[in-house]
């Protein structure tokens, strides 16, 4: 593959790295009170029309389907929205006493306690085969209202969802960066950055082979298809919706943007990790359904 196809591919990592780079140079533009006026157009603007945006891009006529998948919904939900973030708190008790910037820790938490994403782990659990109709954010169920008035015209269109809240999630990222690269006070320590960047990789790892080992017991109920669609949606965060979270959660705090470092990583991470699995993935996905179907097959009397 290309470099430009490359780019092409992964135009939103690179958009990440852009505007953190331009922020250091200028961030005069994007601090509160400057040109772009973030403290509007940031804060009730773009984050508004991010989770807007996220709200119509959900098909409503998938509901029904998805809520039919009880006993995977819930694994999913508890294992994200309550395993994850008591298993990190435990283990940044011991982080704590270690010289790791703690805001940067901090931000660990807060990644810990993200929804599940509703694109990448879903793009990867179709990629491999598995069951992807699972995800669903509760927090944008208010908007499926009107969703349903606009539906025609939304499959006709068909409007670029993605590209839309990633553009303005750039936005946000970029007036963040403004406001750290702004304050003389704030210091990152590469140390601290490069312990978070493989206590994130590791993290990650370790969880998804966690969610494996629980959705592959002999009495767990679930199909290989629905042991993919755990691994991945169990352990994926939502950068879209967890950038726009903290921008709200942590309102005036001169350290929003280390503390949103760990989530920043851990994106371009999970799609990292993940794309790299999925062949390995896929190819177990196979083989155990190849191997569950031939027990299921009745067995021919053989004829004396």
């Amino acid at each position: 593959m290309g470099l430009l196809e490359r780019l092409r591919k992964e135009w939103f990592i690179a958009g990440i790295a852009l505007v953190i780079a331009a922020a250091r140079l200028e961030p005069a533009v994007g601090v509160k009170g400057g040109p772009l006026k973030p403290e509007i157009t940031i804060t009730y603007i773009a984050v508004s029309a991010i989770f807007f945006n996220s709200g119509l891009s959900l098909k409503t006529e998938e509901l029904t389907s998805a809520l039919m998948h009880v006993k995977l919904h819930l694994f999913v939900q508890i294992f994200t929205l309550v395993f994850f973030p008591t298993a990190i708190w435990l283990f940044l008790q011991l982080l704590s006493i270690t010289p790791i910037n703690e805001w940067l820790l901090k931000g660990l938490q807060t990644v810990g306690c993200m929804p599940p994403p509703v694109s990448s782990a879903v793009i990867l659990t179709k990629a491999v085969g598995g069951n992807e109709g699972i995800v669903i954010t509760p927090l944008l169920l208010l908007l499926f209202i009107v969703r349903r008035y606009i539906k025609d015209w939304l499959e006709r269109r068909k409007p670029p969802f993605g590209t839309i809240s990633s553009c303005v999630l750039l936005m946000i990222i970029y007036t963040t960066f403004c406001d750290t690269f702004a304050n003389p006070n704030i210091d990152l320590d590469k140390f601290s950055l490069i312990i978070i960047v493989f206590i994130i990789f590791s993290v990650q790892m370790s969880f998804m082979f966690l969610t494996f080992l629980f959705s592959t017991r002999s009495n767990s109920g679930f199909t290989p298809a629905d042991t993919v669609a755990i691994i991945f949606c169990s352990t994926h965060k939502s950068l879209t919706l967890g950038i726009p979270m903290l921008k709200i959660v942590f309102a005036g705090y001169e350290h929003l943007s280390l503390i949103s470092v760990p989530l920043l990583i851990y994106h371009p991470a999970q799609i990292l990790l993940g794309s790299l699995l999925v062949p390995t993935i896929k190819s177990w996905m196979v083989s155990r359904q190849k191997a569950l179907k031939l027990t299921r097959q009745p067995k021919v009397p053989v004829k004396v």
